[in-house]
């Protein structure tokens, strides 16, 4: 009767084990057996949610997400605040997906530092679209070389609206000084999409140019970056 009874115990557990614990299971197998590749998106975004969010079937809501925002790459752009306006991302849960963004972009970085940035020039745009490409404003990007053009300093100058970024040209050239650098890429972001150059891009880049030439500060490239790509200036003839 005892036996009996501790059967029918051990039947209701597993019968109260959450629906979706198997799934977890299952996905993570195929992660680790065939990688990112045995996956779909929503699925690798489960991944990672099923860490912020453990006593819950997270299907439903990678859904939701790839659903608002489109694609992997804008949500992982969003803001914390624009990710917790849908409905069962907590802050924890923002935290979470935004540090994966934090770790791919520091990995990338990492992996250009210390190296001729001109040699590495298809890293390095893969490493500023990854970061760009996405924003909803336009950020002023310098990237800081030294004599061996070498990556010394990554920074954002200034940031603005949809469409508009100011850049200070004394300001690029002061900190140019304080990190010694011999070089300098400018970049800055498009966030309609089109990449191409406009007036007020290039006036902007010829003042820069003359702001740096007392200094003897080679100004290498101005990148304009969109989801939709990228443009040189320096390749279309306008440095």
């Amino acid at each position: 009767m005892a036996s009996e009874k501790k059967s029918l115990t051990h039947d209701n557990n597993k019968t109260d084990e959450p629906h979706y614990k198997g799934h977890r299971q299952r996905l993570r197998e195929r992660f680790l057996v065939g990688g990112s590749d045995a996956l779909q998106d929503y699925e690798l975004l489960e991944l990672l949610l099923f860490l912020a969010i453990p006593r819950r079937d997270v299907k439903p809501l990678a859904k939701t997400l790839l659903k608002s925002f489109g694609s992997l790459p804008e949500l992982m752009a969003a803001t914390p605040e624009e990710l917790t306006r849908i409905e069962g991302v907590s802050e924890n849960t923002a935290t979470a997906i935004k540090s994966i963004e934090a770790i791919a972009a520091r990995m990338m970085r990492q992996d250009l530092e210390g190296k001729p940035v001109l040699n590495s020039w298809s890293r390095l745009m893969d490493y500023c679209y990854a970061t760009m490409a996405h924003e909803k404003k336009e950020h002023f990007r310098v990237l800081f070389l030294n004599k061996k053009n070498e990556l010394i300093g990554d920074e954002i100058q200034g940031s603005g609206t949809v469409d508009h970024t100011p850049a200070y040209p004394r300001e690029i050239m002061k900190r140019s000084l304080e990190l010694g650098a011999t070089a300098i890429i400018l970049m800055h972001n498009h966030p309609s999409g089109d990449s191409t150059p406009s007036q007020a891009d290039i006036t902007m880049t010829q003042h820069i140019i003359r702001a740096a030439e007392p200094f003897n500060i080679t100004i290498h490239d101005h990148i304009i970056i969109s989801r939709n790509g990228y443009t040189s200036m320096k390749n279309k003839g306008l440095i």
